[in-house]
């Protein structure tokens, strides 16, 4: 009786996957593999509000493989040789595994090769799983990959993906030991809105979305946008896999709701950051294109922006929202990168570090080069463009009611004072118990282009 091993990592689905359809073709018996890896927790990538996320996605994916005739089987320990040790124990013939682009997920496919040829056991690594578009797919005659958004777009927008694959009517699993489901219970240090996780979960809240979408009014150009929660809130379920960006793509271009364009839109960004990703690896923490800058280090700046008591009420929602949820709008991580890299001029890096530390949908290709794009060291077009923050409030959050929800000691303002609160009586702010600002806006806005040289 012929096996297949099928090793999920950041795909924990059971639809829309080419490398389970393609471990169930080809063997009598498929081993649904997933390690819980040492390497992620040294590599700092095991927060809680992740590993929370990760625990409802393994337990909805052992159900869906149950319903199929079959089961998860949970390994601990350094992914190569507990891969190795499931061959051996089977005698499994092929590994299935999506390819992934960061250096962490090459390093694993460059190790896992050479272990399992020596046990005479090959590594089939597909594409198209993880991103809606391989980072390939769309690369220029000699070039290996786009340095631009917008030309990317352009090539991606005419090339079709793949189709969308049913899940497996059945999987059969072999008898084998492994560790007990990871109990989301059993986390600590977990932000109290951190969503649910899971195949079920998100596939569940993609229908509702599309059903609400499409009978939606008004511009879609505001959905990504903080006050109003209209957006598909999908982020954390891409990064797990638990929904394929293919098929969303394809039920995005299908639908015709308001905010498609929108989530097209992110969806192209996402495989834009990979495709960079997976040919400049060294980007998840080394400028992708290095503009001389000495950044500032005032820790207490630092806490401030982490804690949401810059002053500034839209960046300070913003962190206390990325605090509770371990989510943020598109809009508004934007708005708290772009204050803390152009008007504090502080280094991107120590920025991305805290977002991973709280996102569910802490992705290293997305995360970093957003990161790195709003300080003007990656693939931005305008390296020095600034998001003036209290023109984006007065655009974004019009009435105040993002800051209310967020900024509580902010309540009882009016909109036009909401967004400025510096404006007011010492006294009165004092009494409110909210910060005055770090810095003004157009004092910092002069120090970084001081610091760039541009005056």
């Amino acid at each position: 009786m012929s096996v297949s091993v099928m090793l999920f990592t950041s795909d924990l689905r059971i639809h829309d996957h080419p490398a389970l359809t393609a471990a169930v073709r080809e063997a009598d018996e498929v081993v649904p593999l997933f390690v819980i890896d040492n390497g992620v927790r040294r590599a700092g990538f095991d927060a809680p509000n992740r590993r929370a996320f990760l625990a409802d996605c393994l337990a909805s994916l052992d159900a869906g493989l149950r319903e199929r005739g079959g089961r998860l089987v949970i390994r601990m320990g350094d992914v190569t040789e507990q891969v190795c040790r499931i061959v051996t124990e089977t005698g499994a013939r092929a590994v299935h595994i999506a390819a992934g682009v960061s250096a962490y997920a090459q390093r694993r496919e460059e190790r896992l090769r050479p272990a399992l040829a020596a046990v005479r056991c090959a590594l089939r690594v597909h594409e198209g799983v993880v991103t809606a578009l391989p980072p390939g797919r769309t690369a220029l005659a000699g070039q290996d990959h786009f340095t631009a958004f917008t030309p990317y777009f352009d090539r991606w927008h005419r090339t079709g993906p793949r189709p969308v694959l049913a899940a497996p009517r059945e999987v059969a699993v072999p008898e084998l030991p492994g560790h007990p489901l990871p109990r989301r219970i059993a986390v600590t240090g977990v932000s109290p809105g951190v969503a649910r996780g899971g195949e079920r979960e998100g596939r569940l809240r993609l229908s509702a979305w599309l059903a609400a979408s499409r009978t939606a009014t008004g511009p879609s150009g505001r959905h990504d946008g903080p006050p109003a929660d209209t957006t598909s809130r999908l982020s954390p379920h891409l990064h797990f896999g638990t929904l394929s960006a293919t098929e969303l793509l394809h039920r995005a271009r299908g639908s015709g709701g308001t905010g498609m364009d929108t989530l097209v839109r992110r969806l192209a960004w996402r495989d834009f950051h990979h495709q960079v990703l997976a040919a400049r690896p060294d980007a998840a923490h080394a400028d992708y294109r290095p503009r001389g800058d000495r950044w500032r280090t005032d820790e207490r700046e630092i806490t401030a922006w982490k804690e949401g008591r810059t002053g500034c009420p839209i960046v300070d929602a913003g962190m206390r929202q990325l605090s509770h949820e371990g989510w943020l709008p598109n809009r508004a991580r934007l708005l708290v990168a772009s204050y803390l890299t152009k008007t504090l001029y502080t280094d991107w890096r120590i920025g991305a570090r805290h977002f991973l530390t709280l996102l569910v949908d802490g992705d290293i290709a997305d995360n970093q080069l957003t990161w790195q794009w709003m300080a003007g060291t990656g693939t931005d077009t305008r390296p020095n463009r600034i998001l003036n923050p209290l023109a984006q409030a007065r655009r974004l959050d019009p009435s105040g009611d993002y800051v209310r929800r967020w900024v509580p000691e902010l309540a009882s303002l009016t909109g036009p004072e909401i967004h400025r609160p510096h404006e007011l009586d010492a006294r009165r702010l004092a009494r409110l118990g909210y910060p005055p600002p770090l810095v003004d806006p157009a004092e910092g806005r002069a120090r970084f282009e001081r610091a760039r040289g541009l005056r």
